[in-house]
């Protein structure tokens, strides 16, 4: 069973499921069609000019996950058995899109998957007051939908389920997943809306109570310069923290992302998150910044110098890294 540094890389059910590709080892057998990655060789140099773009949505997808211990106390979910990370894979879908999840509990205690911004009834809400856990061994499975925005019937305007989200357990521990989410029983959810750009990488940065990724020390993450980057940030557990990245700006909306010069959204480059929130965002590597190391981090002092900081090793095309130590 394998930790993850956090660094998905397209290596997620999004790749197998949605792009076909059988490669990845963060789903059942691939499917057609999908929001795409983009081929690293091209897309590094093309992707700011000219990013790929998700596909319609509509399409009913499945994919099977397992819950599995991983030593040390903790629990993640895989694609396949033997393979859970922490953070879990992740999962990406169209505005449109039905997904059906089967889990199944490799553990000792009861599990459940419980999801944020889609749509799901009672059956599938993954809590003991709806009856829909997992018991030790056992499977179940769990449906997921979405919607693009529109007028209700009212003539009121109803949002889509384009965002960045995140699924987790909600019965480990407690009735609240305490003690799942602690473990590490979560994962990335994102929903795209038609049209949107595809990352050429994706990062998954969850600062779980006074970890990232559950792990004592913020991971690294190697992308090259020019790249298109997706991160997705979450938050678990007790504290609130703010996130900050050196070197990069986004935009504070919906992707992270100015549709023109009009835009009024504001460019940030911190931003406070507390638990459960969840927010992503795309940039270009070392955009107007260069090669090299950028520090991404709590800015709660205190937190950082207690080990939440991490590097974003942004890479000239021949695969160094100008200044970087990695003994430093």
């Amino acid at each position: 069973m394998t930790r993850p540094s956090g660094h998905l890389a397209r290596r997620s059910f999004s790749r197998r499921l949605l792009a076909g590709s059988a490669a990845a080892a963060l789903a059942p057998a691939a499917l057609p069609a999908a929001p795409a990655v983009a081929s690293p060789a091209s897309a590094s140099a093309a992707s700011a000019a000219s990013p790929r773009r998700a596909r319609a949505g509509g399409e009913v997808r499945h994919m099977k996950l397992f819950a599995e211990r991983l030593g040390d106390d903790q629990i993640g979910y895989g694609l396949e058995k033997g393979e859970a990370t922490i953070p879990g894979p992740l999962v990406e879908l169209v505005e449109g899109d039905t997904l059906h999840v089967e889990l199944e509990n490799a553990t000792d205690v009861a599990v459940s998957l419980h999801p944020h911004g889609v749509d799901y009834d009672r059956a599938n809400d993954g809590t003991r007051m709806n009856h829909s856990i997992v018991e030790p061994g056992a499977k179940r499975t769990y449906t997921w939908r979405t919607h693009a925005p529109g007028k209700r019937k009212d003539g009121t305007y109803r949002a889509g389920s384009a965002g960045y989200w995140h699924y987790h357990d909600h019965v480990v521990g407690t009735d609240h997943g305490t003690g799942g989410i602690r473990a590490g029983l979560y994962g990335p959810l994102v929903v795209r809306r038609e049209g949107d750009p595809l990352p050429d990488e994706q990062l998954t940065i969850v600062f779980n109570d006074m970890t990232i990724n559950n792990l004592p020390k913020g991971p690294d993450f190697k992308v090259t310069v020019n790249d298109r980057v997706e991160i997705v940030m979450i938050t678990h557990g007790e504290y609130y923290h703010t996130f900050h990245v050196h070197g990069h700006r986004w935009a504070d909306n919906r992707t992270g992302l100015l549709e023109g010069p009009g835009d009024p959204s504001r460019v940030i480059d911190n931003k406070i998150t507390g638990p459960a929130d969840s927010f992503g965002f795309q940039i270009i590597a070392g955009e107007e910044a260069g090669a090299g190391a950028w520090m991404y981090h709590c800015h709660v002092q205190s937190h950082s110098d207690m080990g939440m900081a991490g590097l974003l090793l942004v890479a000239k095309p021949d695969g160094t890294v100008p200044g970087h130590d990695p003994h430093h």
